[in-house]
């Protein structure tokens, strides 16, 4: 068969099937594997234990999937509203700000759906063709990838930044055995720009290209299960669930255009949701309203964690007073914790 002929088919799926970007790369990942033993040596990675895993299966694909010998990686936007209407929440203290990737269903099934469906088209046209589907659901290192097959680079804050599309894009990849042929790894636009840099407000990022997990709010408010530094609190916001500032200033973003997938448009109004509002959820509303949703997964005590200390950072109400109050009788002490650390801002 005519790889090349195979790679442009691939190619023109992909855009069918609803993916803005798409390339192709082979597997070595040497300078990509060194930086990120260096950071995981660095502490950088904090308690996520997964990134300690797996050996170099997340450096060297064949490891993870045998015979491996191209990488398919793919893009699909997510940016559900204008950025200047992202930059108004934040400014609205009373306003949860939730990450806007996490706003609609939970990316993973409707990306994985897609890149099943772009396998099968490969799969239907082609013999002895043997994959893996990848969609933030393995030990990969997407960013690398992606950066290889072409589909942007990764910027200071290293989110993966594409020179026509900005960089508010899910990432998915297809382990293949296909000899396709590769595509020109993307160049570094970056320059001089330290806005994502200044902008952090916690500092996560402490040199370019270098971000520290444990300063870092998404992190802070997803990944991590703890009790929250009383020093990074205040700089937390109104930032319940992952942050969006490194990508809101990155001048890259004015090329960003709006998702065309409904799947990606916020549910449950949790776009301009009040803290009060949802900090008065109890776990079965939680469960409910976050029903194939990626907030599910922090739990209802983390939420109420996050909230707290959002409320903390806010404009002081009877009815927000009243219900800190109301919560240091939470059965859990992780939530009594940041309530009292709340109530003590008033």
């Amino acid at each position: 068969m005519n790889m090349e002929a195979l790679a442009q088919q691939i190619k023109g799926w992909a855009t069918e099937l609803g993916f803005q970007a798409v390339g192709i790369t082979n597997t070595d990942l040497t300078q990509a594997e060194q930086q990120f033993n260096q950071q995981l040596y660095q502490g950088y990675y904090g308690e996520m234990a997964f990134m300690h895993r797996h050996g170099h299966k997340r450096s060297r694909p064949a490891l993870l999937v045998p015979e491996t010998l191209r990488i398919i990686s793919l893009a699909m936007n997510y940016l559900p509203e204008a950025q200047t209407t992202l930059q108004q929440r934040l400014m609205q203290p009373q306003t949860a700000y939730i990450s806007r990737y996490a706003l609609g269903r939970d990316y993973h099934k409707t990306v994985r759906q897609r890149t099943a469906q772009l396998a099968a088209k490969i799969q239907a046209a082609t013999a002895n063709f043997h994959y893996r589907v990848f969609v933030d659901s393995a030990p990969v290192l997407e960013k690398p990838l992606a950066q290889k097959a072409g589909l942007g680079w990764q910027g200071k804050h290293n989110s993966l930044i594409n020179k026509q599309k900005g960089s508010w894009f899910f990432l998915a990849e297809i382990y293949t055995n296909l000899p396709l042929p590769p595509d020109r790894a993307a160049t570094n636009h970056c320059g001089r720009c330290t806005a994502c840099i200044n902008v952090c407000p916690t500092h996560a990022i402490v040199a370019p290209y270098q971000v520290d997990a444990r300063l870092c709010i998404s992190y802070l408010t997803i990944e991590y299960s703890g009790t929250i530094p009383e020093a990074l609190r205040p700089l937390l916001g109104n930032r319940i669930y992952g942050c969006d500032d490194c990508q809101l200033v990155c001048p890259w973003n004015r090329f960003a255009q709006l998702t065309q997938e409904t799947d990606f448009l916020p549910r449950h109004g949790l776009d301009s949701a009040q803290l009060l509002s949802l900090f008065l959820w109890d776990e079965a509303t939680f469960l409910r309203k976050t029903e194939g949703s990626a907030i599910r997964r922090i739990g209802h005590v983390r939420w109420l964690r996050n909230i707290a200390i959002a409320l903390g950072n806010s404009v002081k109400t009877p009815e927000i007073l009243h219900a800190l109050q109301q919560r240091r009788n939470d059965s859990s002490e992780l939530v009594q914790q940041h309530c009292a650390w709340a109530l003590t801002r008033v």
